[in-house]
Formats: C-alpha cells, sequence, structure tokens
C-alpha cells in the first residue's frame, strides 16, 4: 500500500534548481527537510495559537492535535496534497458564542465534534458525487455571505472583552501588525500574526516596567489591578508532561451554532487543494474530496480529547511558494515538531499568559480578515450584488449573525446569531431562486475559486476540465 512516505532527493539535495520546485514525493537533504519542517511549524504559531485560546482551550493540547492532525491527512491524501493542519479562526466565533450562552469547554469541543463529523461525510459525498453537490447547495453567494457573517460575528469580543484590558498596547499591536503584513516581504509577512505577539509581550513587559500594574476589566469582567504581563504560570509549568485532556459534550443549541463553519471550511479547503494544485503542476480536484473528509475525521480525533478541530493552514501555503519546496517529508517533520511542543507545558504556559491587550490588537486584524474573506469569495466568483436574488439572502443573513437577532421558539430553545444567519442565507437564497423570474436566474452560480468545472462525477469527482481561478481561499 503506497502510504506516501517514500521520497526521491531532488538534485543534489541542497536547493531546486532555477525554475524546478521539489516536488511532493521528493525531499531535500534530512536536514534541511527537518529545517522546513520547523520553518512551517513556526509560520502558524500566530493563529494557530491564537485560535485555541481566544477558544478556552489548552494550547498545549492544541499544537500536539495539530501534529498528529497533519499525520492523518498525509496518510489519507497518500503524500499528494502537502499540508500543516491547524486551528482555524473560523471556529473561534461559535467558540465564543456557546461560551456566552454559559457552554463550557466540553460543551464548545461536543459541538465543533460534531462539525468534524458532518464535514467527513461532506467529503465522502464529495468523493462521491463530485464537487457539483456542493456548488448546488453553496453557491459562492451563500458561502461568501456565511464566512462574513461569522468573521463579523466576532467584533463585539474584540470591542467588550480584549480590546478595554489595555487599550493603548492593543491600538500599538493593531497597528505594529497591520504594517508587519503589509510591509514585510515573503516569509517574514507569513509569520506577521506571530511577529504581532512578540511586539506585544515586549510592549506589555516595557509598560509594566514603566508605568506599573494596571487597573482593567480582565476577561471575567470584573476591574482588577494586574500586570500586563504575568509569566508567573511559566515558572510552575514544567518542561516535560502531558497536555490537559476533556470528553466532549453534546448540547442541541451549542451544536446548531456550530454547524454553519462547515460551509467556510469547505472553501478553505477547496482554495487550499487548488493553490497547492497550481504550484505544483498537479491536477488534485481528485483529491478535493479525500481532503475534505481528512480534515473531518482529523477534528473529530482531535475534539475528542478536548483539542480544537484542525484544519488545511493556509500560512504554509505561503512558505511553500517562497521556498517552492513541496516535499510532504517537510510536514512530516513539521508534525514532530507539533508533538514536541504538545510535550512541554512550559511552552504552553508562555502561550496562555498573552495579555489580552495583546490580543485586542491582534483580533482586530484576524476577526476583520475572516469577515472580508468572505468578500473575497463573491469577488473572486463575479457575483453580482445588483441582482436582488443574490443581493436579499445575503443582506438579511449578514445582519441577522452580526446582529445577534434572535428567534426565540420555547423558554428553553432559540435561534439566532451565526446559526439564525446561515439558515436565512441558505434557505433565503433557494426559495427565492425558486420562485424568481427566469431573467434573474439567467446567470448559473458560478463555482468557487479553488475548484474546477466537475463534468463527470465518478471517483472523487474527477474534472475533465479544469478552469483557472485566481488567489485561493485563504485563512490567513
Amino acid at each position: 500500500m503506497n502510504l506516501g512516505v517514500r521520497w526521491t532527493l531532488h538534485g543534489d539535495g541542497k536547493t531546486p534548481a532555477p525554475g524546478a520546485v521539489v516536488r511532493p514525493d521528493e525531499r531535500l537533504s534530512w536536514p534541511r527537510t527537518v529545517g522546513l519542517g520547523a520553518q512551517h511549524v513556526v509560520a502558524m504559531f500566530g493563529a494557530s495559537f491564537v485560535a485555541p485560546v481566544l477558544m478556552g482551550l489548552d494550547p498545549n493540547l492544541a499544537i500536539m492535535m495539530s501534529g498528529v492532525a497533519t499525520v492523518i491527512f498525509l496518510l489519507a491524501t497518500r503524500g499528494t496534497v502537502p499540508s500543516y493542519l491547524g486551528c482555524s479562526l473560523s471556529f473561534v466565533g461559535v467558540a465564543a458564542a456557546i461560551r456566552a450562552s454559559g457552554g463550557s469547554s466540553a460543551t464548545v469541543t461536543g459541538a465543533v465534534l460534531v462539525v468534524g463529523a458532518v464535514l467527513f461525510f461532506a467529503g465522502l459525498a464529495v468523493r462521491r458525487f463530485g464537487a457539483r453537490i456542493i456548488h448546488a447547495a453553496m453557491p459562492p453567494i451563500v458561502t461568501g455571505a456565511v464566512v462574513m457573517l461569522i468573521g463579523f460575528n466576532l467584533a463585539p469580543v474584540t470591542a467588550s472583552t480584549y480590546w478595554p484590558q489595555d487599550q493603548w498596547t492593543a491600538l500599538l499591536v493593531m497597528l505594529f501588525t497591520g504594517l508587519a503584513v503589509v510591509c514585510l516581504r515573503g516569509f517574514w509577512s507569513r509569520i506577521a500574526i506571530f511577529l504581532g505577539l512578540i511586539f506585544g509581550y515586549a510592549v506589555s513587559w516595557f509598560f509594566d516596567l514603566v508605568f506599573g500594574k494596571i487597573d482593567s476589566m480582565s476577561p471575567s469582567g470584573q476591574v482588577t489591578e494586574h500586570w500586563r504581563l504575568d509569566l508567573s504560570g511559566v515558572s510552575k509549568a514544567d518542561w516535560i508532561g502531558l497536555p490537559s485532556f476533556h470528553g466532549p459534550s453534546f448540547e442541541w443549541s451549542a451544536i446548531l451554532v456550530a454547524l454553519p463553519v462547515v460551509i467556510a471550511l469547505i472553501a478553505e479547503n477547496a482554495g487550499h487543494v487548488k493553490a497547492v494544485g497550481e504550484m505544483t503542476g498537479d491536477n488534485l480536484d481528485d483529491k478535493l474530496g479525500t481532503a475534505i473528509a481528512a480534515d473531518g475525521a482529523a477534528s473529530m480525533l482531535s475534539t475528542a480529547v478536548g483539542g480544537p478541530p484542525n484544519t488545511t493552514y493556509s500560512e504554509n501555503i505561503g512558505v511553500m511558494a517562497a521556498t517552492r519546496v513541496y516535499s510532504t517529508a517537510a510536514y512530516w517533520a513539521a508534525a514532530g515538531f507539533a508533538l514536541l511542543f504538545g510535550l512541554c507545558p512550559k511552552f504552553g504556559a508562555i502561550v496562555a499568559a498573552i495579555p489580552g491587550g495583546v490580543l485586542g490588537g491582534i483580533t482586530v486584524i484576524l476577526y476583520g480578515m475572516i469577515g472580508l474573506l468572505g468578500a473575497q469569495i463573491w469577488i473572486n466568483a463575479k457575483v453580482d450584488l445588483r441582482n436582488p436574488l443574490n443581493l436579499v439572502p445575503a443582506a438579511a443573513g449578514i445582519i441577522i449573525g452580526v446582529g445577534g437577532v434572535k428567534l426565540t421558539f420555547t423558554d428553553t430553545f432559540e435561534l439566532g446569531g451565526i446559526a439564525l444567519g446561515t439558515i436565512v442565507v441558505i434557505t433565503g437564497y433557494h426559495v427565492l431562486r425558486a420562485f424568481a423570474p427566469a431573467h434573474l436566474k439567467e446567470q448559473e452560480p458560478l463555482l468557487d475559486s479553488g475548484t474546477s468545472s466537475y463534468e463527470g462525477a465518478a471517483g472523487d469527482g474527477t474534472a475533465s476540465e479544469s478552469t483557472s481561478g485566481q488567489d485561493p481561499l485563504s485563512k490567513n
């Protein structure tokens, strides 16, 4: 059985020849391959560590399970789709909504485990019937609107929870991170969030040294006097040890809030597979279903033990593009590093000590980028918002999702925010399309960027004609 764990040496094993790339089944020398693996882990440090912290989950367990998830993905795709799996920021909004309604960490992971199961079966469906079933149910107008409302639904979290903890640190971190994203080049631009975290730590330490303790609101909502940067937990943490595990808890109200994320994850996977295919020169369209199912399986395993869900991570696409090395051997090395970091509680304690003001500055940019990714989906797919068939359901769903509009059924059950907004977008679009006059339906929904035109429905959805998509969808 070919598991994709055998690689041939590329050239002299040092650097790719001019114009050449190191293909997934090739590798450089092992020292260079291990170094590239470490680079991939660093590239995902920023967002992938911020996400579990914002979700209230153990960062040590998050990084360890990201390594396990990467191994599952590489084995499932037989080493043909180089990718590192990290915690998607798309889940932060649903975690915040679940916790706001009184949900615990177990409730969060239970709801997300169901999302992973749905994603797994969606991947199997794509393998069997092809990608057309995705686009029939979720055309770009729907996908973009759902991604947008998920991102912008997080705005109150930044405004009321993180930013007030230390507004001046938050402002400086926001400005620094924005400059890093825009002005830096190559690999350094890809780790801009990580650099923002380091800058935030330094600013918080300096402000503590100069101004002393700060009186501000803590994450619990109480105004207290405290240090901006409290590293007391780091000295108490062991160098080697297992992270904290817990089992999931299933509640229907939390599951309904979390399910819309499936739409964003399918879009992210489609973009990732298409991007890697274009960079390597391989047609990976037949791997889309496998990639989606592998993400779902990895997320189920991670959340079953108390970790966050894991999906393909776009920061690593930037590393591949910069180095022209697409060897899956580097991702095996990255998975090994992730497992080692996960077994170091002291490292997790450093991550858990991120000051609230630092998170305030970073989440302003991250949450906004998630929301505007929905607009990118519309632009790539050339969605016409002058058409009321597109405009009405998207407008209604986004306002409901962002504004937190609620629909109360009983004293114990209500729909609101992300869940209700997503339902309005999906059902609203298809109901309106069924009754709309013919001239509003003349333009068929275009395929999302990152997928191809599937004429046949065999196997994984083998493409007979590839379309030239624009820039892939990205979590970055």
